[in-house]
């Protein structure tokens, strides 16, 4: 069908990064529109919100300090089990994703007994649609996303890929991982992931009929890392505006991370054009913590929080978030209260209009009440994971965490910066008069002073005392820590408080007695892509007999 012209015009102006005059708001006699903007491995300390200048996050912040910051939200420590979490609203111990993610070559992929989070809100009149990554199962076609809810599906099935020639390369094979809907994307070779997936959701917002809600869940490949041969990609000119960064990958990191706060400004504007953001819900997440130092050839900050991805320590599983939406009751504060990424579904069914008793025996908690109008959570404790592969395990309640065992090396329980707090000034500015988001927030009359943004930045800013040495790892005996009085995780009260610990370890053995197994399987050399011209494809479909 024909678009109007302002929205031909529309599209062009904001591939261009411009914006166009404003429509009025749409009408909010529907369910709210529901936007998910997932950034792959951003730390804790990789958003300005956090308190860190080094590298800028105008779009970002402006939503966040606007909106409702999550200072206690907590996702899992890699990305499969918190993708798993997110759509499902079960902890990972429910639905078999315990452990590790799916590699690409694994036949196995989040259970088809499990109905996720489109098909939920497609129940309530909303159209929905992913952009970017999956990485919940593609081995046979049932897994993949538009066989799981979503009407459309621009993006890739497996865990991570170059940014630009989008090959992934895994267990020593490589092959293409690039599609729209069903189909090998080959034509987008060459072309930056960030942007691809940005100018996707943004056609995606210009052409819905908005008759409907609309469900657009967009889910970055940045920051995370690409194939190990050349890991941190960003365009050459982006990445030159940050000269001043020596660590040459940290250099690179930011490069990548200013692609994707451009990304977050270009949708929110999208939404202003086409009227829809009066009624509209926009949730930002990390789905783990950052890997710093080099870890998984990345160089994220969760600084000043003990650990990283992969980890139970609070670097690897407190993740940065907000809620952004004209229809909180309450906004630019800082929400204290306890959310786990499985509460996002029952949350924003609730917000949508229906019942989240509805959504049967699951983990997340409705907390659209709660959020909205600054009430206390209800949810009282966290399990943050089970891998029973080696017993590693942790869980919060109220301010107490219990963690026990340990999944990598030492050496990577420790805490990595940069802490980014003495490189340059925050530009105040740049945040809410030059950003798209920022603009966004001046014309819905969302801006704050620049007195409570200090104090909103000053409210989230950690302070811990000088770390032990040595410190406890908790690998042969657990540790009990109070996050309120230390949230960097240094002093170990297991000994001095052991009818807690004995507690919270009975609390985690009764979890673990309903764990169900985990649904990992051996690489299948059949998925190969030399076998299928060099792509990733659901190979289990296709070989003979055709896997189960």
């Amino acid at each position: 069908m024909l678009q109007p012209l302002w929205t031909v015009l529309g599209i062009i102006c904001l591939r261009d990064g411009m914006a166009l005059g404003d429509r009025g708001p749409s009408s909010a006699e529907q369910p709210p529109n529901i936007i998910i903007i997932v950034a792959d491995d951003l730390g804790w300390n990789d958003v300005g919100f956090h308190g860190s200048n080094q590298i800028p996050t105008p779009n970002i912040d402006a939503l966040a300090f606007s909106g409702v910051m999550l200072n206690r939200y907590y996702v899992q420590p890699i990305c499969t089990p918190s993708r798993s979490a997110l759509m499902t609203g079960k902890y990972p111990i429910h639905t078999g994703m315990q452990q590790n993610v799916i590699l690409a070559a694994q036949p196995y992929g989040l259970g088809l007994e499990e109905t996720l989070m489109p098909e939920r809100l497609n129940a309530l009149g909303y159209v929905s649609h992913a952009v970017g990554k999956w990485h919940l199962g593609s081995y046979k076609k049932a897994y993949t996303p538009t066989y799981r809810g979503f009407q459309s599906h621009f993006g890739y099935w497996t865990g991570r890929k170059d940014y630009f020639d989008h090959v992934c390369v895994r267990h020593t094979y490589w092959g293409y991982d690039l599609r729209r809907n069903m189909s090998i994307a080959r034509d987008e070779f060459g072309h930056y992931s960030t942007d691809l997936f940005t100018e996707e959701a943004i056609d995606r917002i210009v052409t819905h009929n908005q008759s409907k809600p609309l469900f657009l869940y967009l889910a970055h490949l940045a920051v995370h890392s690409a194939n190990e041969y050349e890991p941190l990609q960003a365009p050459a000119n982006v990445i030159d505006r940050f000269d001043h960064i020596k660590d040459g990958n940290r250099r690179r990191f930011a490069g990548m991370l200013t692609k994707l706060d451009e990304s977050v400004g270009r949708v929110t504007a999208a939404l202003q054009e086409t009227g829809l953001i009066q009624n509209s819900i926009i949730v930002f997440t990390t789905d783990n913590g950052g890997p710093a130092a080099s870890f998984d050839f990345n160089a994220a900050s969760n600084w000043p929080l003990r650990g990283l991805k992969s980890l139970l320590w609070e670097g690897g599983v407190r993740g940065a978030g907000f809620v952004w939406s004209p229809l909180l009751k309450k906004r630019s504060y800082v929400y204290e209260g306890l959310v786990h990424i499985t509460d996002l579904l029952p949350t924003l069914v609730s917000a949508a209009g229906g019942d989240p008793k509805t959504l049967g025996k699951i983990d997340g908690m409705d907390m659209w009440s709660a959020i909205s109008k600054n009430m206390t959570s209800p949810r009282k404790r966290i399990l943050l994971n089970i891998d029973p592969s080696v017993n590693y395990r942790a869980l919060i309640e109220g301010n107490l965490k219990f963690i026990e065992g340990t999944f990598q090396a030492e050496n990577w329980s420790g805490w990595f910066g940069p802490s980014g707090r003495n490189v340059s000034r925050y530009d105040l500015y740049n945040l809410m008069k030059r950003s798209h988001a920022g603009r966004v927030v001046r014309l819905n009359k969302m801006q704050i002073s620049e007195d409570k943004w200090k104090q909103l930045r000053a409210q989230q800013d950690i302070q811990c005392q000088q770390s032990p040495s040595p410190r406890r790892t908790c690998s042969k005996a657990p540790c009990l820590f109070d996050l309120s009085v230390d949230p960097c995780e240094y002093l170990d009260l297991s000994q001095t408080m052991p009818a807690a610990t004995e507690r919270l370890k009975k609390a985690v053995d009764d979890y673990q007695s309903d764990m169900v197994p985990p649904r990992n399987k051996p690489v299948d050399p059949r998925a190969n892509p030399k076998n299928w011209d060099y792509a990733w494809v659901n190979w289990g479909d296709m070989v003979h007999p055709p896997l189960p």
